[in-house]
């Protein structure tokens, strides 16, 4: 099944502030998202103490957090590993 994204301002906001080479592995992440979460690069799983907060791997340092709410993918924030899973 493929999903659909949809990105909170958060998100937004905290992707333009990377620079170009994390934004580039982070769009990769997001394509391997829509086709097929379960990819083993993504590292997807739910966060520890959330029933419903996903992050995925982007890059080595670089985290994605995330929704799923149907077909849809809810971007919550993205960036440097520690802070990032800090405030998913």
């Amino acid at each position: 099944m493929t999903m659909r994204l949809a990105r909170t301002e958060r998100f937004t906001t905290a992707f333009q502030d990377l620079d170009a080479r994390d934004r580039k592995g982070v769009e990769k992440a997001l394509r391997l998202m829509v086709s097929d979460l379960r990819h083993p690069g993504l590292r997807a799983k739910k966060m520890g103490g959330t029933d419903y907060i996903w992050e995925a791997r982007a890059s080595r340092s670089i985290r994605i957090t995330f929704q799923i709410e149907g077909d849809t993918i809810l971007l919550r924030n993205v960036g440097a590993h520690d802070e990032t899973l800090k405030r998913p």
